[in-house]
């Protein structure tokens, strides 16, 4: 048995927890938070068996897309004295981040 741990857009976890729950592959959904943009994420867990692995990421990876993202960083050599000067950065968010992970045991009670 394998564990799968995606992360995904809020935007994507919707379609994915639907085409998985079609193919009968149970999936526990939780809100989750990215550290650099502090952008809306989901972080999606399921128990499956090794022979569905490869299933349960080709699904990942047929709803997941990347988006184009702009913000606001500071410039790296101005400091705060010399004032704030934000400039905008576009950088490139989405996809899917995924873990598969071995499981000793596995109990549903």
């Amino acid at each position: 048995m394998k564990m799968i741990m995606a992360i995904v857009h809020d935007e994507d976890a919707f379609h994915i927890l639907d085409l998985l729950i079609e193919k009968g592959i149970g999936v526990t959904k939780l809100a989750s938070t990215g550290g650099f943009l502090k952008a809306g994420f989901t972080t999606l867990i399921s128990g499956v068996d090794e022979d569905r692995v490869q299933e349960v990421i080709s699904v990942i990876e047929q709803k997941c897309k990347s988006r184009k993202y702009v913000t606001s960083v500071n410039s790296a050599h101005m400091n705060m004295r010399d004032g704030y000067a934000p400039h905008p950065v576009e950088i490139t968010i989405g996809g899917a981040t995924i873990f598969v992970l071995n499981v000793e045991e596995f109990k549903k009670v």
